[in-house]
């Protein structure tokens, strides 16, 4: 379906995308504010990546196309965080472009897959949602910027996730080409 619940959630996660963006050119606000508010709106968008799977599945509304736009949306969410992370100079543009460049490389493995029919061999994989996960705990302590409970210092800390993101995004895409590559040649011959 088109247009039920979970598929609006994570519509909400492609909209949030500019809002996010636009918060860091409000010169009406200080910096310390753009970065909470560009943070909470991250964190609470990241988690409708949660809540549309699970109310998917619970109100039985899965389809084809919430299951193509679901990770596109996160894509374009953690892209563009990253874009703006670098921008400001929060976050190095070689970590943007491994992640970024990963992204592109296992969603072209992954269609070209389908069109072979062995879809199967690059379904999602555990190392694949972790990296998700270090990636979506990154990014808000890099957007927030300073120190958390005058305690954590989120720059510090969201920093080394990030690098810890981007290696375990070059693990997870050996692991999808491993597990990809005997399809090919089965299938090239």
């Amino acid at each position: 379906m088109f247009f039920n619940l979970p598929t609006l959630l994570t519509w909400a996660r492609i909209v949030a995308i500019p809002l996010i963006v636009g918060v860091f050119y409000l010169d009406s606000i200080s910096v310390a504010q753009q970065n909470w508010i560009a943070t909470v709106m991250f964190v609470v968008f990241a988690l409708t990546d949660w809540a549309d799977g699970y109310l998917a599945r619970k109100l039985n509304q899965t389809s084809a196309f919430g299951a193509f736009l679901d990770p596109v949306a996160d894509k374009f969410l953690v892209c563009a965080a990253l874009l703006v992370l670098v921008h400001l100079e929060r976050a190095d543009v070689f970590v943007a472009l491994i992640i970024i460049g990963r992204e592109i490389a296992i969603s072209s493995l992954r269609e070209w897959m389908a069109i072979i029919g062995a879809t199967k061999s690059v379904a999602v994989h555990m190392i694949g949602k972790v990296k998700t996960t270090v990636q979506m705990v990154a990014i808000p302590f890099l957007l927030f910027d300073g120190t958390l409970f005058r305690l954590i210092d989120t720059h510090l800390w969201g920093t080394w996730l990030i690098w810890i993101s981007a290696v375990l995004t070059v693990w997870s895409m050996v692991y999808y080409l491993k597990k990809a590559i005997p399809e090919i040649r089965a299938k090239s011959r």
